[in-house]
């Protein structure tokens, strides 16, 4: 299977990204509504195919946020989010479905995303279906399932019948099936166990080092960072305050954010033979 993303070539990238929330309502019981997380101010970074970066901070720092927006779920302020020469914006689904193909996402808890009525096989087709993907989507079905090491047979049971590890690989299958350009993957490992943790992770290696598929993996844990990224971008008060390869990042940590979240990540354990090769163009 090869991932075409609809046919589409080049880097996602944002370009000064600002968001901020409205303004508190008040009311004559006080202020309602405030939202302090989650602001962005003038984010810029790029995703090139076959590249990996890592998006790091402590809650509230706009990690979420920066990922709705590249996701074209929420619209910034200020600032563009572009593939390759297309700049992209909220709209109609029919709009978005080359780029819904293209970009595709992996949710921190696919139990929330996956209705556990459905077969697995239901499931994988579903995108196929809205997003239009040419060829047998039951074949493209069963051809992704096998990608991320879930037996076939499967296919026609529901995920409510699935452990975890399994319906966290049928969320990856699902994002697959669509043979996009870039996956966006938000916490996938946060609810494993060890070794499915390392399953997992071992898995978005390959998709980005054999199969060339840009990956956004958004994460607290700096040894996920280590173990998959080449890039990490620290995010904290709404701006990326240091970007760079990850071995450089995390053994000398150029800003005060960076260096707080490595000396709290007291299990952080990066051998120098296992640091990732960055890309020229990370």
């Amino acid at each position: 299977m090869s991932n075409s993303g609809g046919s589409v070539t080049g880097a996602l990238a944002a370009d000064g990204v600002s968001f901020a929330y409205p303004a508190p309502r008040v009311s004559s019981c006080g202020v309602h509504g405030t939202r302090h997380d989650g602001t962005l101010h003038n984010v810029s970074f790029h995703l090139a195919p076959g590249s990996s970066t890592a998006l790091v901070g402590n809650s509230g720092s706009g990690k979420s946020t920066l990922v709705r927006i590249l996701l074209a779920l929420a619209k910034p302020s200020a600032g563009t989010v572009a593939l390759g020469a297309r700049e992209v914006k909220p709209g109609p689904a029919r709009s978005l479905r080359w780029y819904r193909q293209a970009v595709q996402y992996i949710p921190q808890n696919p139990a929330g995303s996956l209705d556990p009525r459905m077969t697995v096989s239901q499931l994988l087709r579903e995108p196929l279906r809205q997003l239009r993907v040419a060829g047998n989507h039951r074949a493209l079905a069963g051809e992704a399932l096998e990608r991320v090491e879930v037996p076939a047979g499967l296919l026609d049971c529901r995920a409510g019948e699935l452990s975890g590890g399994q319906n966290q690989r049928v969320a990856i299958a699902r994002a697959l099936a669509v043979q996009p350009a870039y996956l966006l993957a938000d916490e996938p490992v946060s609810g494993l166990d060890l070794p499915l943790r390392n399953t997992v992770l071992s898995l978005l290696g390959t998709l980005v080092r054999q199969e060339g598929l840009g990956l956004l993996l958004v994460t607290h844990d700096l040894s996920t960072a280590a173990r998959v990224c080449g890039t990490t971008a620290v995010m904290a008060h709404g701006r990326i305050v240091e970007h760079g390869p990850t071995h450089r990042v995390l053994d000398s940590p150029g800003s005060p954010e960076a260096s707080a979240l490595v000396q709290a990540s007291a299990t952080l354990h990066f051998p120098q033979a296992s640091r990732p090769v960055p890309r020229d163009d990370a």
